[in-house]
């Protein structure tokens, strides 16, 4: 196993190999003041460690499993360090699928310490980050997708996305991997057949069968991707950049969407001298809202500085929102800044329609073919609702949120791979391409088997565990 390390207070500390037999213990609740704090165990033991520590009227390997027994917890020298509740768990019904036990103590920074350095000095030791959940994937407890939808549950920041992260939980999402790995393996396994057999003459049928197969799969792969695309959106959010001539209404855009004065307006051109974040959520899809300076030459060192930092946010945004005023004519510099915006991820919205136009959608659509253009006013609060909703369109594709699956950017990488691998697949079949064909289903299931944690190796289970925190 990888040797990995975790920040203790003393700094970087070498952390232990991965080891099922050895007892290991955390804080499962955020540290500071709260009602109580949960310390949570697992591993061989752990109920004869808590006993050495937890005294009640019936020691706690005495007491049936799952079941609250009220005590204290008592260090060597037999001083009470908090009264608790404790619950042991016993294997294989428990998170981790081993033996484990929890400690309820009262909430506030200290008492939790004190409880969690007393169970270390007894012979547990602490917890790698998402050890515990490794912990229920390595014992069968959950597959690798269940695993990595437990990190969505806690980083939901709406109830659509908590929706989606559930059904990945229920294992949802680990059941269409499945499917479609076992359909590219009955399509390999057909293809492997007629590449083994040369001699024998190969019925038109059976390869029409394949290439309807392979066609059946290539849909069903990109019927799951829309519904991960629509979990992807849900769990990540999308970044946008609003970009600009100054005094365009940027920054009054970015106020009306959150419906908060975050960015400072005035009537001066060049008031935004650096990035304004904030974000928003608009049908369960957070949107990081980033107002930026207003693109132009500028002589200002401050104010130039502001805009080579919105000319990277017009880079590295997700979507660009190209703010114009409708009241004005079109400039030079809007001019110069719709031609950097073609071929971009791109939404138009015609600010200050309250105002008599100057500037037609049409005009707009001429300057940058195929963008879609939504007239609003921040001013009085038209079309921004329009303008969230094709902001999420836009990035969702045909991608629909009713039924949307939580899935990592791992895992949106791997089925991307997938659906290429089968495309390249399918125009070697049509090219009678039998061996190229057959390793591009190889490269499928490949991606396919790390979505479902066959094999999945230890550097893959190192990154999807090590973006938990310690006692997940």
């Amino acid at each position: 196993m990888t040797d990995r390390s975790f920040r203790g207070g003393d700094g970087e500390t070498p952390a232990p190999a991965l080891s099922s037999g050895d007892v290991i213990a955390a804080l499962a609740t955020p540290w500071g003041e709260g009602g109580i704090a949960v310390l949570r165990l697992s591993g061989d033991g752990c109920t004869a460690l808590l006993d050495r520590a937890f005294r009640g009227r019936v020691p706690l390997s005495r007491t049936e499993p799952w079941r609250m027994r009220h005590g204290h917890v008592i260090d060597p020298e037999g001083e009470i360090l908090d009264e608790v509740l404790a619950v042991r768990f016993a294997a294989p019904k428990s998170y981790t699928g081993e033996e484990s036990g929890e400690l309820h103590c009262h909430g506030g920074a200290l008492p939790a310490q004190a409880c969690l350095d007393l169970l270390l000095s007894l012979g547990a030791r602490l917890a790698q980050p998402g050890e515990f959940t490794r912990r229920a994937f390595a014992n069968g407890r959950l597959d690798l997708s269940q695993a990595e939808a437990v990190l969505s549950v806690i980083r939901s920041r709406s109830r659509e996305a908590l929706t989606a992260a559930g059904r990945a939980l229920q294992g949802r999402t680990g059941e269409a991997f499945r499917d479609l790995l076992g359909r590219a393996t009955d399509l390999a396994a057909h293809l492997e057949a007629l590449l083994d057999f040369p001699e024998e003459e190969i019925p038109p049928l059976e390869e029409g069968d394949l290439r309807a197969g392979l066609r059946s799969l290539k849909g069903r792969t990109e019927d799951l991707r829309q519904r991960c695309l629509g979990g992807m959106l849900l769990r990540e959010g999308i970044r946008v950049g609003l970009v600009g001539r100054p005094n365009v209404g940027k920054s009054s855009l970015l106020n009306a969407l959150l419906q908060e004065a975050r960015a400072i307006v005035t009537p001066l051109p060049g008031t935004t001298r650096d990035l304004v974040e904030a974000v928003t959520t608009h049908r369960g899809v957070p949107l990081r809202l980033v107002d930026t300076a207003g693109i132009r030459s500028s002589a200002d060192p401050l104010e130039a500085l502001g805009i080579q930092r919105a000319r990277r946010t017009l880079e590295e945004a997700d979507l660009r929102v190209w703010v114009v005023d409708a009241g004005e004519p079109l400039t030079e510099e809007d001019r110069e800044l719709a031609a950097s915006l073609r071929g971009k991820t791109l939404l138009v919205a015609r600010n200050k329609t309250d105002l008599p136009e100057a500037v037609s959608e049409a005009a707009l659509k001429a300057l940058v073919p195929g963008c879609a253009v939504c007239s609003v006013s921040a001013l009085e609060g038209v079309g921004l609702e329009a303008l969230k909703d094709r902001m999420v369109e836009v990035l969702g594709g045909s991608g629909t949120l009713e039924g949307a699956l939580s899935i990592t950017r791992r895992q949106m990488e791997a089925l991307d791979r997938t659906g290429e691998a089968l495309q390249t697949a399918a125009s070697a079949l049509e090219a009678s391409e039998w061996d190229a064909a057959a390793a591009c289903l190889g490269e499928a299931r490949s991606a396919l088997a790390g979505l479902t944690g066959q094999d999945p190796g230890e550097d893959l289970l190192d990154r999807v565990f090590g973006e938990f925190c310690i006692g997940k």
